[in-house]
């Protein structure tokens, strides 16, 4: 699959086509990436609480007494969801226009780097948030009052109707994510469907992707109503919708699907329900080793790669995303793109940093080729 999407590209760069054009909004978020001290063994020297299940042992036990944990900051770096994917979609060779709270009026130092490698729009100052990282996944704190401000008004005050709707009617892909934080997103969704989509073309292929980080602090009721809001993207756009496993589940339930979808042992059934009932192009679900997907009808599943010491967890969810829709963007096939996409967070989980093309395009080789001689060495053991 690497070498097919090297022949696209190659393709492409013969043809003297412009790289893949990506509008990305509407959050941003300055993340401190925190360790919980377990033991303390010198002044520099500490063991970390290794797991999720075990913080909350320590802070179980706390109760009716108290305790005091530490925190250690191990880095500070650019955050969100959609900065995340914005910067790692550029670094894949995409042609990037951010659009979020990334410091008003000017740009905050952390999101520099964005603004060197694409266009930024600032709408507001950024969030933050704590984010607690653990061999098992990770806990986020966030402080997101800043985020009020992402507003419609505000959007078209500083980006303007006429420049935003030339920004989509000449993409490949636009994506609003991190729904859940920014509290005005469903009313700007409903502006772009009544606003700007009617003026956009529908002689070429889009693609829009959205992403709502754990909602579950969220009412069902606007949980349904943004739900009910993204097939009316589709006419200029593909629409295609993002998941972990926790999400889908709960995102079936506010749909009102059948027990049997509520229970679904296998998540790509979860994954076919929720493509069925809400109508749209495409459902990706990601937990923690795949990525499934009901696609215009068709399913797909892709296993990634894993690691039992990461070097960062912030963030994977958003580079399996930025894989998955640069591959898009540029015309793969579907388990291409799922593997894009699987590779891309794996490279970044286990190296710490976001991979260009070259580096992901060999990742993906180098990955699959020893997944194969594993399988073969497994196939061939005796029973």
């Amino acid at each position: 699959m690497a070498e097919a999407v090297r022949t696209l590209l190659d393709e492409r760069r013969a043809r003297g086509a412009h790289a893949p054009a990506a509008v990305v909004g509407l959050d941003g978020f300055v993340d401190e990436i925190l360790h919980v001290v377990d033991k303390r063994t010198g002044v520099d020297d500490y063991e970390r609480i290794p797991t999720i299940a075990d913080l909350a042992e320590r802070i179980s036990s706390a109760a009716e007494r108290s305790a005091n944990i530490e925190l250690v900051s191990r880095r500070t770096k650019i955050g969100g969801n959609g900065p995340i994917l914005a910067g790692a979609l550029g670094a894949l060779g995409a042609s990037v226009t951010y659009m979020g709270a990334v410091g008003y009026p000017g740009i905050h130092g952390v999101f520099q780097p964005l603004a060197q490698r694409g266009r930024v729009y600032s709408l507001a100052e950024p969030a933050h948030t704590d984010a607690l990282e653990f061999r098992d996944g990770k806990i986020m704190f966030g402080k997101m009052e800043t985020l009020a401000k992402v507003t419609w008004d505000r959007l078209i005050s500083v980006v303007g109707l006429e420049n935003l709707t030339g920004l989509l009617e000449s993409c490949d892909v636009f994506s609003l994510v991190n729904w859940t934080m920014v509290p005005y997103m469903t009313d700007i969704q409903e502006k772009l469907v009544k606003e700007v989509c009617p003026r956009l073309s529908k002689d070429r292929v889009r693609y829009a992707f959205f992403d709502l980080a754990d909602p579950e602090k969220r009412t069902a009721a606007d949980i349904r109503r943004m739900l009910d809001l993204l097939p009316r993207f589709q006419g200029p756009f593909r629409v295609i919708l993002g998941l972990n496993e926790r999400e889908a589940r709960e995102i079936s339930g506010v749909l009102g699907l059948p027990t049997s979808a509520l229970n679904a042992k296998f998540v790509n059934e979860l994954c076919r329900y929720i493509a069925n009932e809400m109508g749209i192009w495409g459902v990706v679900v990601h937990p923690m080793k795949y990525a499934v997907a009901t696609v215009d009808g068709r399913d797909f599943y892709q296993d990634g790669p894993t690691t039992t010491s990461p070097v960062i967890t912030t963030g994977g969810g958003d580079h399996l995303n930025a894989g998955l829709c640069l591959g898009l963007a540029l015309g793969a096939d579907l388990p291409a793109c799922l593997l894009m996409g699987v590779c891309c967070s794996g490279f970044y989980v286990i190296n710490g940093r976001t991979p260009d093309m070259d580096e992901l395009l060999d990742f993906m080789q180098t990955w699959r080729l020893g997944q194969e001689q594993r399988n073969s060495t497994e196939q061939a053991a005796p029973q």
